[in-house]
């Protein structure tokens, strides 16, 4: 009716109004998050909501999504479901507050469930349709998530058993890198889900008496279903719409402007006085200018096949993004050098064997960049591009936790995952590399650009400041040369009490706690290895031979290099008191708040080593106690955690 309509129209302007405010809230405050998505999706999720409380017996109730970064979807429903209180808006992604960038079952109030990585989600509501067979149940997707392989076998069962699972998909033309159907030439959604068997149909997503129609026509339907629902990225936003800009958090210029055109002037006023988070750490003592890693492996890069004729780059280099130029520093690499340039859209597996296949030439160098959690989802590729004695040299960026929001899903702490090969006869090691800062980035990269075998470069997302020497000059800059296999002692001597050995962004957390314990009277050294996966006898023996040693990095503790090192001092018959700090728990949400809640922030590293080289008992024990008390994340004050 013409009433119900208008209902409708209100429901998704307010959704759409309060998700821009939010979402615009959390990327001004500096935690970002995104926008565009979550607001593309109201009209369906509106729809279904009706549908869900119009027959509740006949649907399991829950917008399972698998574009997890559409988390804010998640959060509006529960405070319009009543499971979540309004005023928990405002610390969206802000760390400990149990908003994080992604879903996460049990974290939050009112989330039914976990998204994980983009396209993971339909094979999981598969198994829900077949615990439920007497309901229906919805699975809300993307353009961006029907490129994930394991979407494509979802389909595959869903089409054979029958399931009564019905598929809403954004299909609003755009990726972070850009517009699939520039890129991405030939991928069209539904003919791709028509090929598996599946029934679908195209529909204007903001003709909403057409979408109601179509969606109904799914839920009605026996057996699997997908709606293929089109509309441009963030529809009827000024100089947004359409544009891949919408995807992450509205900016703020725009998002004023949207807010000020629906009337919203007291959610402007908000807007433009909210304050940036930062970490509140005193100045990181030994650390000079805070860079990005992920960006200068890109400028590197492009620095050295620069210096290849066009043609011999043709023949010999193959460069492959996964959406995620801008964030792995490729964007400048597609830019310089076009023509061996691939966006490869969001399909990391058959990206990555792609790259092995053209490598599988001697002379020959392809570089593929994507995050470090979803190397996770190319392990079995990477097998097989070990057996195939491919040249591969990977950046997986956003590595550890630090700066990470997204939270859990995305945090990159499984890297040496990668390091899963025998030895072989054949073929040369798998390298993994977790350079420090700017500098040493630089020269990893022009020190194995060119070599044989599966390399794997690692960065953070957060910047990371220069490791300066006493002089307070850069340790990696000019007359530093990268060695393979060859361990760094940045402060100490070969007689220190003992050593703590770190790499990528615990290093400058490390060295900080260094120059504090130092001024203790504790004299102990500091080892960065950054070629992970390597043994420096020499160094094994420096630091084997001490009274204690200490593994500081943001690595999962289950998988990192504290358990690799510690087999290795075994091995050795090296026995000094031996301890870990790294990444054990899922995150607390928040950027610089995640280093801290791990515990290898500088305080937990001084406290610890103070367990390791205080004896029980000792005069000393009442300092320990103390930096044991500031090992924890210190909140911002009032005037810029909230008080606003």
């Amino acid at each position: 009716s013409n009433k119900d309509r208008d209902a409708l129209k209100t429901n998704i302007g307010l959704c759409r109004d309060a998700l821009v405010f939010f979402t615009a809230l959390g990327g001004a405050s500096g935690y970002g998050g995104h926008t565009g998505g979550a607001f593309d999706m109201m009209p369906e999720v509106c729809l279904a909501d009706a549908f869900f409380r119009a027959c509740p017996s006949k649907f399991v109730p829950t917008f399972f999504d698998e574009a997890g970064h559409r988390v804010a979807t998640q959060y509006l429903f529960a405070v319009l479901h009543g499971q979540m209180a309004v005023d928990r808006l405002l610390d969206y992604r802000v760390g400990h507050k149990a908003l994080p960038g992604h879903p996460e079952l049990g974290l939050t109030e009112g989330v039914k469930f976990s998204s994980g990585r983009l396209g993971h989600v339909w094979g999981h509501v598969n198994g829900v349709a077949l615990a439920e067979p007497d309901r229906t149940v919805c699975c809300f997707s993307s353009d961006g998530s029907q490129m994930e392989g394991n979407t494509s076998e979802a389909a595959r069962m869903a089409v054979a058993q029958k399931l009564a699972v019905k598929l809403f998909i954004d299909d609003n033309d755009t990726t972070i890198a850009g517009h699939p159907s520039s890129y991405m030439k030939g991928f069209n959604v539904g003919q791709t889900l028509q090929g598996h068997g599946l029934a679908t149909e195209d529909v204007n997503g903001e003709d909403l008496d057409a979408l109601f129609a179509s969606m109904r026509r799914a839920v009605l339907h026996s057996g699997p279903y997908a709606v293929v629902i089109k509309r441009s990225m963030c529809p009827g936003v000024a100089d947004l719409e359409g544009s891949n800009e919408g995807h992450d958090a509205m900016p703020l210029k725009h998002a004023v402007q949207y807010l000020q055109s629906r009337g919203h002037s007291e959610a402007v006023r908000l807007l433009q006085k909210v304050p940036k988070t930062k970490d509140p750490y005193e100045p990181y003592l030994g650390a000079g200018k805070f860079g990005a890693p992920r960006q200068v492996f890109g400028e590197s890069v492009s620095r050295i096949i620069g210096q290849l004729s066009s043609e011999e780059r043709r023949q010999r280099v193959l460069v492959v993004d996964n959406d995620l130029e801008g964030s792995c520093g490729l964007k400048k690499v597609g830019e310089t050098f076009p023509e061996i340039y691939l966006k490869g859209g969001i399909m990391e597996r058959g990206n990555f064997s792609a790259c092995a296949g053209f490598s599988s030439y001697s002379g020959r160098c392809a570089v593929f960049g994507t995050f470090a959690a979803f190397q996770e989802m190319i392990l079995s590729e990477v097998s097989m591009a070990r057996l195939n004695h491919c040249n591969v040299l990977c950046h997986f960026s956003h590595s550890g936790v630090d700066d990470m929001s997204d939270n859990t899903c995305h945090f990159g702490v499984n890297n040496f995952f990668s390091d899963l090969g025998l030895k072989s006869k054949h073929a040369p090691d798998t390298q993994l590399f977790f350079p420090a800062d700017v500098h040493q980035t630089s020269k990893v990269v022009e020190a194995i650009f060119w070599q044989s075998g599966l390399r794997f470069i690692y960065t953070t997302r957060s910047k990371v400041p220069e490791i300066l020497d006493d002089t307070g000059r850069a340790v990696f800059g000019d007359g530093y040369e990268f060695q393979l296999g060859k361990d760094d002692l940045i402060r100490g001597n070969t007689t220190c009490d003992g050593y703590i050995v770190s790499y990528g962004d615990a290093l400058y957390r490390s060295l900080d706690a260094v120059h504090r314990l130092q001024r203790m009277g504790v004299a102990v050294g500091l080892v960065n290895k950054c070629h992970v996966n390597a043994v420096d006898e020499d160094m094994m023996q420096t630091i084997g031979k001490s009274k204690f040693v200490l593994v500081v990095e943001s690595q999962n503790l289950q998988t990192g290099l504290g358990l690799r090192l510690g087999t290795w001092l075994l091995e050795r018959e090296l026995t000094p008191k031996f301890a870990r700090c790294g990444t054990h728990q899922e995150g607390c949400g928040g950027t610089w708040e995640q280093a801290y809640y791990q515990g290898y922030d500088s305080a937990s590293i001084v406290s610890t080593v103070l367990e390791l080289a205080t004896p029980q008992g000792s005069k000393d024990g009442a300092l320990k106690e103390a930096y044991k008390g500031r090992a924890v994340a210190r909140p911002l004050g009032a005037a810029a955690a909230g008080g606003w």
